[in-house]
């Protein structure tokens, strides 16, 4: 690598490409995970429930808003503080803990409008159609188009940068929990000093083909507990306590962290971290408040670490807190599902994929492809796209059948990432001790590489 001091360009042809994430803790994954626990809950009651939840945290407060049309009830404040609790925000010094923030509610009805168009019986009357199966004709629940990627540089076919940073603060919040490194003492016990704030950025050199080649950058910033106290009450001394904190979580970064996450990777991938990968840790210093004391989280803010990580599209609309027929939602899922299955099946190393809908109308608009010359048939991208649209059925029931997004699967969903994960049968069990319910369910069900014998076949692909 040939690169100036302090430059942010290669000198060598290669170039340098960056992909953040952020922790649970984070205040808008907090608002994220609000949303989505909400929506849960109002499904495992009435899988029919059309639920659009927006959620807002601040210093000990909690407003959560939107329209849902459920033949449903839900206790918003228990399910709100079972959210907070879990997470870690369960300290008055926190500012914003599960016990006494306040909590607003003001959710009302769907619009009559909205719901004339995802009606599936309506939607059969609107559009003059004589199909027998109505529940096929849902109409999309708004206009829009949303975007699926995958590329082949792990193996959960996402891009390495966000894969990395999503370990490095999903491994943060397991260390938290452990309480066996990165601690101190506390009134006589071993407690960690992490806070549930976190968020890390990772960027990759990479060739002229694409690939990653080197680890040059990690960033980490987590919050702490103020974990070592000045002697004296001066400024001298409160700096020398404060550059002890950071020096301790440095540190324990690179020798505990880093590594911990390096293990998750095949050998070529932890030869890229070396003695040239500069590490930053807490970069401004103390970070001591964090969380929705310090920085007002809401639903929707967080889409490129939901997704991507800036290297596929994204066609704006946020996920956390929408019922499946919002296709924001359930067709960037579907979009998805087809790009990982076109990179597996090895049609191409690297797959976009579009779709749009226009609100009431059951089929897309149109299924764009873009392989980025990653094509291992010999095929053009529309020539593809037009064998893929024959194999995969996008109208918003089909797809809300195909992956069961239907079930109380989402709050899973909401922090470190919708796509890149692993499929997953799980049972949800309800916040609401005194309404309990319990439903076994299928998680990530989009990532299931299910179409790869039907794309090999339908590509002509052999073993």
């Amino acid at each position: 690598m040939k690169q100036t001091e302090n430059s942010p360009v290669l000198t060598n042809g290669n170039y340098l490409f960056t992909s953040e994430s952020v922790s649970e803790g984070h205040p808008d994954k907090v608002a994220d995970q609000i949303s989505d626990a909400l929506l849960d809950e109002f499904l495992a009651r009435d899988p029919e429930s059309h639920v659009a939840l927006e959620t807002l945290v601040t210093t000990g407060q909690v407003v959560v808003s939107g329209e849902v049309e459920s033949q449903a009830y839900i206790d918003v404040p228990v399910v709100v503080r079972d959210v907070i609790r879990k997470i870690g925000y369960n300290r008055g010094a926190y500012r914003f803990d599960c016990d006494s923030c306040g909590i607003f509610t003001a959710i009302h009805g769907q619009s009559e409008d909205i719901d004339r168009g995802v009606d599936a019986g309506k939607v059969a009357e609107l559009n003059a159609l004589s199909d027998n199966d109505e529940a096929e004709l849902q109409g999309a629940g708004d206009q829009g188009m949303m975007f699926g990627y995958a590329v082949d540089e792990t193996d959960e076919l996402i891009p390495l940068t966000l894969d990395m940073s999503h370990k490095l603060v999903k491994e943060l919040a397991e260390i938290r929990r452990e309480g066996k490194d990165m601690t101190y003492y506390r009134k006589g016990k071993q407690v960690s000093y992490l806070r549930p704030d976190s968020k890390s950025q990772v960027t990759i050199e990479y060739d002229s083909n694409r690939k990653p080649v080197h680890i040059d950058t990690i960033v980490v910033s987590t919050q702490h507990d103020e974990f070592v106290e000045a002697l004296e009450d001066t400024a001298e001394a409160r700096n020398k306590a404060d550059r002890a904190i950071l020096d301790t979580i440095a540190d324990d970064v690179r020798k505990v962290l880093i590594p911990r996450v390096l293990e998750q990777y095949p050998e070529e991938v932890r030869n890229m971290y070396d003695s040239r990968t500069k590490v930053y840790v807490n970069p401004t210093g103390k970070f001591v408040i964090g969380g929705p004391h310090g920085d007002t989280g809401v639903t929707g803010r967080k889409i490129i670490v939901d997704t991507y990580g800036g290297r596929g599209y994204h066609g704006g609309g946020a996920f956390s807190g929408k019922d499946p027929s919002k296709v924001d939602r359930s067709a960037a899922y579907a979009a998805r599902h087809i790009a990982k299955n076109l990179v597996a099946a090895g049609v191409a190393g690297e797959v976009t994929v579009q779709v749009s809908y226009a609100i009431g109308r059951a089929h897309p608009i149109n299924l764009y492809i873009n392989t980025h010359g990653t094509a291992k048939v010999d095929m053009s991208d529309p020539e593809i796209a037009l064998k893929v649209s024959g194999l995969f059925d996008m109208r918003p029931r089909s797809i809300e059948k195909r992956f069961g997004l239907r079930n109380p699967i989402y709050r899973a969903t909401a922090a470190y990432g919708h796509v890149g994960r692993k499929p997953a049968d799980t049972t949800f069990v309800s916040a609401i001790q005194r309404d309990k319910v319990e439903r076994d369910v299928r998680q990530f069900a989009w990532e299931e590489l299910d179409m790869v014998p039907v794309l090999r076949e339908a590509f002509g692909i052999k073993d």
